[in-house]
């Protein structure tokens, strides 16, 4: 009876350690795949290959939920990896996302747009709000067939600032408070900044002067709720340069994003790729 409690402690002990261990190891078994696809990808293509990826689905940590979103920390790693990148070499962004905060958006959109080599941005399900801006700044935008891109309108809070500076249109000036009077001027100056900041992205990637504002007026007047889906058909005929070559390296990649109770957004190796005749030597690696 002894030997029995003996065995059965002993086998507790291991199946805790186990239990323990297990999403540690699992976690870097998945982390080690996703460098050796994106690693795949760059030899294939000869280019820095960075992801955006964040997981839209909810996740519970201890009973409590949350959300991955664009934010400035996602920022940072991009423009770190970016400077890493000589500027004769092309990049590859893979983005899935659903948006976030509009300054780190637009701080990737406007290092992207000032490459000299070829950006091309590809979105494996969907690219929405800041993911979309991110994409403006591409030469190429590669979608699946059914993904989507979405309006790139501000928001004030939770509130459209397309539909805050209405007010003005259904209301006499009389009628409203000075705190709203200060909304709709707010989020006037909000539309008129992000159409700019379209307009110059898509100016720097080749579009004409009209092409380019009438884009920027489809994508950021509000005309459309901030959560619509821009179908791949629908993107094309707004008159974005966009393909449906989706390397299958890039769905493989997206298998490999669970949801962990944390996990890295934004990933690139920061190697020295050692090409002939190039100068540039990068050795920092960033956690």
């Amino acid at each position: 009876m002894h030997l029995i409690d003996t065995l059965i402690g002993q086998l507790f002990w291991i199946v805790f350690f186990i239990m323990l261990f297990y999403p540690y190891f699992k976690s870097q078994s998945l982390e080690g795949n996703r460098i050796k696809l994106i690693r795949d990808l760059e030899k294939k293509n000869t280019s820095r290959v960075i992801t955006l990826i964040h997981r839209q689905e909810t996740k519970s940590l201890f009973g409590f939920f949350s959300m991955k979103f664009l934010d400035i920390e996602d920022s940072e790693a991009i423009l770190r990896a970016i400077r890493m990148t000589p500027e004769d070499m092309p990049i590859d962004m893979i983005i899935h996302t659903p948006g976030g905060v509009a300054l780190a958006a637009t701080q990737i959109a406007h290092a992207l747009a000032d490459r000299k080599a070829k950006v091309k941005v590809i979105i494996p399900h969907y690219a929405m709000s800041g993911g979309t801006l991110i994409a403006l700044a591409a030469d190429e935008i590669i979608m699946d067939n059914y993904a989507v891109l979405g309006p790139v309108d501000p928001q004030l809070g939770n509130e459209p600032a397309a539909s805050i500076v209405k007010i003005k249109e259904l209301k006499d000036a009389k009628d409203i408070s000075d705190e709203t009077l200060v909304k709709i001027d707010i989020s006037q100056k909000a539309l008129n900044q992000m159409h700019n900041t379209v307009k110059s992205l898509l100016l720097k990637k080749g579009y004409n002067e009209e092409s380019a504002n009438r884009i920027a007026s489809e994508l950021s007047s509000g005309k459309w709720t901030h959560d619509y889906p821009i179908t791949v058909e629908q993107a094309k005929k707004l008159g974005l340069k966009i393909s449906t070559d989706v390397p299958k390296e890039v769905y493989a990649l997206m298998e490999l994003y669970p949801q962990p109770t944390a996990t890295q957004s934004v990933n690139y190796i920061p190697l020295p790729y050692n090409r002939p005749g190039d100068t540039h030597s990068h050795t920092k690696k960033d956690t």
